[in-house]
């Protein structure tokens, strides 16, 4: 039996394959946008392709916080303007921007990159528990902000944290509740964003 598969060239296959790693692309999704990207100039492909091949070296993460870093002008996030007395540690650098768009958190940042999942093979090993400290040890802080997303892994994370931290004596806070159950950071307008950062409750 003859499938749509047979027809497509095996090359527009592994782009279509590639694309559908995107989150929320499905396979109808991923086949419109390479076939869109096939009726692109090919000034704009080139260009296109040559961005993704430097992107990651281009834009690196902080090695004191993990946040995305431009190689120009180093990390906005640890300069000393900001306020060094409180650490929101967040799960990935995209969930900064969330936060920085409430305009209304001045402090520092701290990227764990993975939440607790066992079952996916994420232990508290991951979390890189000494370099928190030792941001909390060299930079003075007194409040940890725990701003994971409102799930199993965010909870699980959160409440590991908390108990690792509790030693120093530190204002353990975690974003106001009123975030939906499941929730992730990335979907949440700014004012519910805002209302849950301002009311974060201690933890």
């Amino acid at each position: 039996m003859r499938t749509k598969k047979n027809f497509i060239p095996q090359e527009l296959l592994l782009l279509i394959e590639h694309l559908k790693k995107l989150p929320g692309v499905g396979t109808k999704t991923a086949e419109r946008f390479a076939f869109e990207l096939l009726g692109w100039p090919g000034g704009e492909l080139q260009e296109f392709g040559a961005l993704l091949q430097e992107v990651q070296k281009k834009i690196p993460p902080c090695p004191i916080c993990g946040c995305l870093t431009d190689l120009s002008s180093g990390c906005r996030f640890c300069v000393p303007e900001r306020d060094h007395s409180v650490l929101c540690l967040v799960a990935s650098a995209r969930d900064v921007y969330a936060i920085e768009e409430t305009e209304s958190y001045p402090g520092l940042y701290h990227v764990v990159e993975h939440l607790l999942s066992p079952l996916d093979g994420r232990h508290a090993s991951e979390l890189r528990l000494d370099r928190i400290e030792g941001r909390v040890k060299q930079s003075g802080v007194r409040e940890i902000v725990l701003a994971f997303d409102s799930t199993l892994e965010g909870d699980t994370t959160a409440l590991f944290l908390k108990q690792q931290l509790e030693k120093y004596n530190l204002v353990i806070s975690r974003l106001a509740f009123g975030m939906p159950v499941g929730s992730s950071l990335e979907y949440i307008d700014g004012g519910t964003l805002l209302r849950a950062l301002t009311g974060r409750q201690k933890f």
